[in-house]
């Protein structure tokens, strides 16, 4: 039986552009036991997958041999296997309630089954659902100065060489040419030594092979001095591009900056500090008001209002109390908080968000695969149009050999691909960032470029578009005042963890409402619930149960109507055998949902709501926010209707839990997981919406655009300039000076303008 391959993780310093990326990839992958590899210059990381016989000593002394410096990463970990197959979830057997979702019809709620004893906190434990996730990678230290990196020390010299060397021409002409030779050489032979090996590797044509053919070149037809300043230029280019790749690397690795260094956790009785990379699940942190949250948790005490702005962009704080979740990098402004960790360091959000970023970024885009195996071609055909500049003319035109020659060289640095090579996986890189800093996860560039062909969405209705939780909407009175009505109905549901019996709770704690205390309160099978509450005998349940005891009015029963036709639930209050008032309640629509749908039709994307509800709470959803629903739908349905909409010739994102949703999220061009903050959602959808805004598809759909518009712009650049100085060179206005200033300039463009997008901020 084979052995399954194993994943090992490197570091490599020094790689700066895509360029760098694909030496490293063609160089390895030719290695004997080696299966695949990815290689992402943002995150400036290398994953090798291989099988025991390889020699991952030869890997590094390889790596190292093209000019890197490659660490291991992790250790050694089994490659993770593919993603389980959407459609293979079984949705027969698939209870929301294990999920902590309810499992409710809202529309046909009666009271059946709603028993107290049956809801007991302490018996109401919720299956687990997440999965193994590799430790997170390690963030990289903080890089040193420009100055003091290999590529910024040998720039210097290279520098201080080329001015001995023009002083030494001034106070002796004679040997003015070979003091700029030697001070040529000072940059050179580094950059020889790298083209060497990578011709050996496999990359012949790489851009040190070109930049050498003509800095010895220029040598030969007596040009020392424009090519000891061409090697320089060339020199500083590459710092450059690592300054920028590094600004790119730290925009996301900065995210892992928002958590602090320490934590506050109760241990034997006392408080103590210990590294927040210490903590284990279940540990109980204290978090002063002004203090960053150091982990994913629960809060188990206290209630403040946490600014979640450094992770979300939200500018308004939330109110956060007992029960609710809160998220590491956010910070507690105003209350003592205790909260109960739920992910280590390696697993939490911004961890998770960095490691999924990262390994996004190692997949290409179909644009940059392109351009990669364009460059394949493009820079042997630059080497074999410089050739016919050189030789054509003097041989068959009466050119002069070094006017011609040095006019062939000057081509081939203008023919260096790295700025064409990097316009797109920069912008790439770039726009994940920033769209991971505002809580839009892709799962690589080909997803991305995906988001702007995008013609209709189809959402989920209940979590999606709607909270995913009941709240109480109306309270009408038929005798008793209504805070009345809602403390009486609070008083028999106190205990129950039922999701109506919590929407009666949160709302009687909203409205700052007395509850009195029940007494012999139980469920009565088929009907409600029922009790004594300040001596009288309250019944709270479904109009039907209360019909069959007390007749209602025609008054009444248009109430009730009018409110299920609103797809809302209905709990009669009964006191004394007399109706008092009753509660109605419904899953309501997401804060932004209505705006961030209008968002979608103003970019004439169609919009469509697919959900398992019955047809009467669809279609009041649907209504209040102005979308098409299809409702009463099995999973296997969805997947239908989304395939229909494809063959009608839509390019068609699903948006869902990530979950109950699988079969029509694999089905569609692009699957989303709205909130998904669950590892779950993470691993099964193409993307993934972490804070639950709506109007977020419409933010994926305007990066997406954004990204390619950069891009566009990026390639115009990286040619366009090309063209003007392969045209000026050959007639004569310039040659090697400004031929390499073209391309470093180009390149320092490019990725200028590739990082603009980390900018980006979507709408709020």
């Amino acid at each position: 039986m084979t052995a399954a391959p194993t994943q090992t993780r490197f570091r490599v310093e020094g790689m700066d552009c895509a360029s760098c990326a694909a030496k490293i990839d063609t160089a390895v992958r030719r290695l004997p036991g080696v299966a695949d590899i990815s290689v992402s210059v943002t995150a400036g990381t290398m994953t090798v997958k291989h099988d025991e016989t390889a020699d991952l000593g030869v890997v590094q002394k390889k790596v190292n041999g093209l000019g890197y410096k490659v660490s291991p990463l992790t250790a050694k970990s089994p490659a993770p296997a593919a993603a389980p197959s959407c459609s293979g979830h079984d949705h027969a057997n698939h209870n929301h309630a294990d999920h902590g979702h309810a499992a409710h019809d809202h529309a046909d709620h009666d009271h059946d089954g709603h028993d107290h004893a049956g809801h007991d906190h302490s018996g109401h434990a919720h299956a687990d659902t997440s999965t193994a996730v590799a430790a997170a990678p390690v963030p990289s230290a903080r890089p040193a100065r420009w100055w003091q990196s290999r590529k910024g020390f040998l720039t210097i010299i290279s520098g201080v060489a080329l001015v001995v060397a023009y002083a030494a021409g001034k106070l002796n002409p004679d040997i003015a040419n070979w003091a700029f030779v030697v001070a040529m050489f000072v940059g050179l032979v580094p950059i020889a030594r790298r083209a060497i090996m990578a011709a050996f590797s496999g990359t012949p044509f790489s851009i040190e092979m070109l930049m050498t053919i003509a800095a010895i070149g220029a040598v030969f037809i007596g040009a020392g001095e424009e090519a000891a300043a061409v090697v320089f230029l060339f020199l500083i280019g590459e710092l450059l591009e690592g300054v920028a790749a590094g600004r790119a690397r730290a925009s996301i690795q900065g995210l892992a900056d928002l958590v602090p260094k320490t934590a506050l956790v109760e241990r034997g009785g006392n408080t103590v500090s210990v590294p927040a990379d210490t903590l284990a699940v279940g540990d109980i942190i204290l978090v002063r008001p002004g203090d960053r949250i150091p982990a994913d948790g629960d809060i188990t005490e206290g209630t403040s209002e946490i600014d979640e702005a450094p992770v979300t962009g939200e500018s308004t704080p939330k109110r956060k109390n007992a029960g609710d979740p809160v998220f590491a990098g956010t910070i507690n402004t105003d209350g003592v908080l205790r909260i109960a960790v739920t992910a280590t360091s390696s697993d939490n959000t911004i961890a998770r968000v960095i490691r999924l970023v990262e390994e996004a970024q190692e997949s290409k885009a179909p644009t940059e695969r392109f351009i990669d195996g364009f460059s394949r071609y493009y820079t042997p055909g630059i080497m074999v149009v410089a050739a016919l500049v050189a030789i054509v003319p003097p041989l068959f035109m009466g050119g002069i050999w070094s006017e011609w020659v040095y006019k062939g060289l000057a081509i081939l640095l203008i023919g260096c691909p790295c700025a064409l090579v990097i316009s797109t996986p920069a912008a790439i890189a770039a726009g994940l960032s920033a769209g991971a800093r505002r809580g839009l996860l892709m799962k690589g560039g080909a997803v991305l470029e995906t988001f702007r062909k995008v013609t209709a969405v189809a959402f989920d209705k209940t979590g999606t578009l709607t909270e995913g939780k009941p709240v109480v909407t109306d309270i009408v009175s038929f005798g008793l005042p209504e805070q009345d009505v809602l403390s009486l109905a609070a008083a028999l549901e106190t205990g129950s963890s039922h999701p109506l019996a919590v929407a009666i709770l949160d709302r009687a704690k909203a409205d700052a409402v007395a509850v009195l205390p029940s007494t012999a309160a139980k469920a009565v099978s088929g009907k409600g619930v029922e009790g004594t509450v300040g001596g009288k005998a309250v019944f709270l349940g479904s109009p039907q149960a209360v019909a069959a005891t007390a007749p209602l009015s025609a008054e009444q029963t248009a109430a009730i109507a009018a409110l299920n036709d609103q797809g809302k639930t209905v709990s009669l209050v009964v006191v004394d055998g007399t109706l008092a008032g009753l509660l109605a309640m419904r899953d309501e629509p997401r804060a932004d949902a209505e705006r961030g749908l209008a968002v979608l039709k103003e970019q004439g994307i169609k919009a469509v709501m697919l959900t398992g509800d019955n047809s009467r709470t669809a279609k009041a959803i649907a209504s209040k926010l102005g979308i098409e629903p299809r409702a009463e739908l099995l999973p296997q349905d969805k997947q239908r209707i989304v395939g229909e909409m494809q063959r009608s010739g839509l390019t068609v994102a699903k948006v869902g839990d990530g979950i109950n949703d699988a079969p029509a999220l694999a089905a569609a061009d692009i699957g989303i997981a709205m909130g998904g903050g669950t590892d779950v959602a993470l691993e099964t959808a193409d993307a993934a919406i972490l804070h639950g805004r709506v109007i977020d598809v419409a933010n994926m759909v305007d990066l997406s655009k954004t990204v390619m518009n950069n891009i566009r712009q990026n390639i115009g650049v990286a040619l366009g300039l090309k063209a003007v100085f392969l045209v000026t060179t050959i007639i004569g206005l310039t040659g090697l000076w400004p031929a390499i200033l073209a391309d470093t300039g180009a390149t320092v463009l490019v990725t200028a303008n590739a990082m603009r997008l980390l900018g980006w901020k979507g709408r709020s």
